[in-house]
């Protein structure tokens, strides 16, 4: 009886370990995934070695938003990080260092400390959404990202814009290193 007992512990807890790892299998694949910030193009915001959760759920069931910070497949078989900058039907444009989306300006408060810092302005060159991407408005089912970092990123300016059926999640929550631990914006 005693060895009847031992065994079916140990199926219990066999059966417990596969339950834990299969869910944590399907949280991982559907829902939520870890990433590493590999780079400085989203300086100041995200620092390289920056790691995050990336929310795989949230464009299922709603649409990008600007200034979303997103995760995607690049061109050359990579994941980028960059935010959205303009969504489907948008002019975009960059006159003085100002981002003008539909000929509105739009406030960046998330690149703020960095044009503080920096003695080089500006920050992003102008441009116009046409000059990049050989269309007046960014296309249907597309978004155009650029990293915070405009001198140093490799974004819509350069790899054309983003299918938003490419895009792995939006993330915005640092869990390490400690120090940054948190909500970014």
């Amino acid at each position: 009886m005693n060895d009847k007992k031992k065994k079916n512990e140990t199926w219990e807890w066999i059966k417990a370990l596969l339950i834990a790892f299969g869910l944590a299998a399907i949280i991982r694949v559907f829902l939520f995934t870890p990433i590493v910030v590999d780079g400085v193009s989203m300086m100041p915001t995200l620092a390289d070695g920056d790691k995050m959760i990336v929310n795989k759920i949230g464009y299922t069931i709603g649409k990008p938003d600007r200034f979303d910070i997103i995760v995607f497949h690049a061109p050359e078989q990579k994941d980028y990080i960059k935010r959205i900058i303009g969504l489907p039907g948008d002019e975009i444009e960059y006159r003085d260092d100002v981002l003008y989306v539909n000929g509105q300006a739009m406030e960046e408060p998330y690149l703020d400390k960095y044009k503080a810092e920096s003695e080089e302005l500006p920050l992003t060159e102008d441009f116009m959404l046409e000059d990049k991407i050989s269309s007046k408005v960014v296309p249907e089912g597309h978004v155009f990202v650029l990293g915070d970092n405009r001198r140093k990123s490799k974004d819509s300016r350069h790899i054309g814009v983003v299918p938003i059926d490419e895009i792995i999640g939006k993330t915005k929550f640092v869990f390490w290193p400690m120090k940054d631990f948190g909500f970014v914006d």
